[in-house]
């Protein structure tokens, strides 16, 4: 999946799969991980927050099943 760079002292890149709901994150700290059932209307409040980190903590972190890919 193609992620996007962010500036974020937490997050390094995101990505988003439309068909399947998809979201990938790879983490300054090297690991890489898949969030699924991620509604599209998530992924674009990530994108637009002024903080992609503390968006991610509060709305996405621990609410959607994850995978840990890297």
């Amino acid at each position: 999946m193609l992620r996007q760079a962010v500036q974020s002292s937490n997050l390094k890149s995101v990505g988003y799969d439309y068909q399947q709901n998809l979201l990938e994150i790879e983490f300054i700290s090297g690991g890489i991980y898949q969030y699924s059932s991620v509604p599209k209307d998530m992924y674009s409040g990530l994108m637009d927050a002024p903080s992609h980190g503390k968006f991610f903590a509060r709305f996405i972190k621990d609410r959607f099943p994850t995978k840990r890919v890297r």
